[in-house]
């Protein structure tokens, strides 16, 4: 942790921005990083921190928590825990002029574009140098009279205006609201000037140490894709357990996406407006479509239930009506007995016959709202010959909440269309485009 002095002040801001007009290209093209990639983890390792993120990232989601008195109390205590709570796929760019490299956690469920700046006063440790606005000629403070600044519901000035942002896992990042020029692309590089992001100088909770801050890509105002005005973007997730770079365009996807592709709904959850949520209406499981009443995957009028689509979890958590449904039909359909303890922290796990025989494994098919999504069976199975452990990749959120994770999203180019308000999933070989 550095520490440097800086005026003493508190703030508290709901963030609530307009979008920025600003040149663009047409799409900008940039890589994922898984955050365990190179890691030296074996596959269950993976699979263990991988569940162990779902966890807390499921409930740090839909766990509606009584606020701190002091706000700034998740700030005070930073933590580096071996295992990050949300952290998933990371991104590399560069902010100002010269540009200086930073690395951020995609997510789709906040809309902040953040990184650690220094004068710091308290920052977790990460591998890149901080951020430093002094030394790039395009960084600008945004003043108090400013519409970004005057267009939040509380704002905190002192010659500048400020931030406070926090996040479900109780991380938290405080800072000056300020703009600069992004520099992004694995392609090609793109320039793009007058981004808003925060520039945080009191930084805490739960980080590693090969991110520097977080990218918002939710539906919100101050996401990057709303300041980008690009109406659209996609990501096609490699396999977890590989070591190649995931693809990310922001922007149209042209060379995969046309007018004979299905498509499902986005809809809006007023009380949660950054996170994607979808109209599942059903499961099948082998042959057997699973008899889950049509109101357990339904948005509620207070904001509870519904089923999100998030970057940023793991592992699919189904909502325990249908977790108990899909559970039983494994275990009819299998016919495999149920290993009475697991070293994957999964919750349904069978043991292997001591054969080298291939065990045929049902088919699971999410269906969307004018969508059928049949899965690839390493999208949710995982199998290890070595304890003799077959294991479904999916845990009961333990309410009525539902989200999509990325190990079910593997090889499946998914396309989201903010201007029409829909999704898309196109199997492919995501580390072949």
């Amino acid at each position: 942790m550095r520490t440097y002095s800086y005026p003493k002040f508190v703030v508290h801001i709901i963030i609530s921005f307009l979008p920025l007009v600003i040149s663009k290209p047409s799409n900008i093209y940039l890589d994922l990083t898984h955050v365990d990639s190179g890691r030296g983890f074996t596959k269950l390792e993976l699979l263990q921190r991988m569940t162990f993120r779902t966890n807390a990232r499921s409930t740090a989601l839909f766990t509606k928590t009584v606020k701190p008195t002091n706000p700034l109390s998740t700030l005070i205590h930073p933590g580096n825990g071996d295992v990050p709570y949300d952290r998933e796929y990371l991104v590399s760019f560069s902010i100002g002029t010269p540009p200086q490299s930073v690395m951020l956690t995609l997510d789709t469920g906040s809309d902040l574009i953040w990184t650690q700046c220094v004068p710091c006063i308290q920052c977790f440790e990460q591998g890149l140098p901080f951020y430093n606005p002094s030394n790039s000629s395009t960084f600008s403070y945004l003043s108090c009279l400013s519409d970004l600044c005057t267009s939040l519901s509380m704002a905190a000035c002192h010659q500048q205006c400020f931030y406070l942002y926090e996040y479900g896992d109780g991380s938290a990042t405080l800072g000056s609201v300020s703009t600069e020029t992004f520099t992004f692309g694995s392609k090609s590089k793109v320039a793009i000037p007058d981004i808003s992001f925060g520039c945080g100088f009191l930084n805490g909770g739960v980080f590693v140490s090969n991110e520097s801050g977080i990218l918002g890509l939710g539906r919100g105002p101050i996401s990057l894709i709303s300041q980008l005005g690009f109406g659209a973007f996609s990501y096609c997730f490699t396999s977890l357990f590989g070591s190649k770079s995931s693809p990310l365009v922001l922007g149209p996807a042209t060379n995969f996406y046309n007018n004979s592709i299905k498509s499902t709904p986005l809809i809006r959850n007023p009380t949660s407006p950054s996170f994607y949520y979808l109209n599942l209406t059903g499961i099948t499981v082998g042959k057997s479509l699973l008899h889950i009443p049509p109101s357990s995957f339904e948005l509620h009028d207070n904001g509870t239930g519904g089923v999100v689509i998030d970057s940023g979890t793991a592992i699919t958590v189904l909502n325990d009506a249908a977790y108990k449904l899909v559970r039983k039909a494994f275990i009819h359909q299998l016919n495999l007995p149920i290993a009475n303890e697991s070293i994957t922290y999964l919750d349904l796990c069978f043991t292997l016959p001591k054969s080298s025989r291939n065990v045929e494994v049902p088919k699971f098919v999410f269906h969307f709202e004018n969508v059928d999504l049949e899965l690839p069976s390493e999208n949710y199975i995982y199998e290890d010959r070595s304890s003799q452990e077959l294991c479904l990749v999916m845990i009961s959120s333990g309410d009525t909440s539902t989200i999509i994770g990325n190990y079910q999203q593997q090889n499946i180019h998914i396309f989201y269309d903010l201007q029409k308000e829909k999704m898309s999933f196109i199997p492919a070989q995501c580390d072949k485009l």
